[in-house]
């Protein structure tokens, strides 16, 4: 049954036969006699069909809840299993806002010195695409913000406050400031992440608490595109203290705390609530405790 679950799981995600199929490595014609059989097994409808997917029925919507929570524990279970025959192994999906990659080597490199058969692969995400993913089985932790939009059923480990610098070159006319206000930047000439990232909306709030608002001549879901823009000395660009610190404020570009208001909001490490964790999952989100500022 948990291959069938697996399968429905899939299909509420793609939306689509052939891509589910696809996923999950077998035929449409296997997939769809899952899921038939899986009905049958329920004595409910789960899809409504037409000459393609049309949906989940509020019953396969219902069963797609329980199919999450009883595939997590299978996984669960079988990560525990061998865990304890073999130690510590695996592969870890982590999904995070891209403001918070600069801080990922903290937690990523001490894991993997303690356990070297864990692996792990990242992707930059929307912190809505990081729940989503979470919620769908797709990733196995997430890093996004804590406070600022609401997270749903997951357990977290808040890791750092974020606050935030106006990112320019020292002949801006701002460049040899001490600090500046976020009504003063909103004037610049700015380079911003795209509206769709929650650190955006962030910033808009901010700005907006200022009686302003940001009109950026370029926008972007790339931070690395951001920088490199800044340097050029035609943009300036708010951004995160801790990711500057990363990539470097190196003469021409300079850092400059922005204040009135001093803002910071919480990024932390999420992961599905599920009692017990995998043994990797519990391992990392302990990790995450160790390193945590907060």
């Amino acid at each position: 049954m948990i291959d069938k679950l697996e399968m429905f799981i899939a299909l509420a995600r793609e939306k689509h036969f052939g891509r589910a199929a696809e996923e999950c490595r077998v035929t449409q014609p296997t997939l769809s006699a899952a899921i038939k059989q899986l009905e049958d097994q329920l004595d409910v409808m789960l899809v409504r069909r037409g000459s393609r997917f049309q949906g989940l029925t509020p019953e396969g919507q219902r069963v797609l809840d329980w199919a999450r929570r009883i595939v997590g524990d299978a996984r669960t279970m079988h990560e525990e299993m061998r865990a304890a025959k073999h130690g510590l192994s695996g592969h870890v999906r982590v999904a995070a806002i891209p403001t918070a990659m600069a801080m990922l080597p903290d937690l990523t490199t001490p894991f993997c010195e303690q356990h070297p058969k864990v692996t792990f692969s990242v992707i930059s995400r929307t912190s809505v695409e990081v729940l989503s993913l979470l919620e769908n089985l797709e990733i196995d932790v997430g890093i996004t913000y804590l406070d600022n939009e609401p997270l749903g059923r997951v357990a977290n480990v808040p890791l750092y406050l974020e606050r935030y610098c106006l990112v320019t070159t020292e002949e801006n006319p701002f460049g040899r400031r001490e600090s500046v206000t976020w009504k003063e930047v909103s004037a610049l000439s700015l380079c911003l992440l795209t509206s769709d990232m929650q650190n955006r909306r962030i910033l808009n709030q901010h700005l907006a608490e200022a009686g302003t608002a940001a009109n950026p001549t370029l926008e972007s879901d790339s931070m690395v595109a951001l920088i490199a823009h800044v340097r050029t000395g035609k943009w300036s660009s708010i951004m995160p203290v801790k990711l500057v610190e990363t990539f470097g404020a190196e003469a021409p570009l300079r850092a400059i705390p922005i204040v009135a208001p001093d803002a910071s909001h919480t990024v932390g490490l999420v992961a599905a609530y599920r009692e017990p964790y995998t043994p990797v999952i519990a391992a990392l989100l302990a990790q995450a405790k160790r390193i945590s500022s907060l």
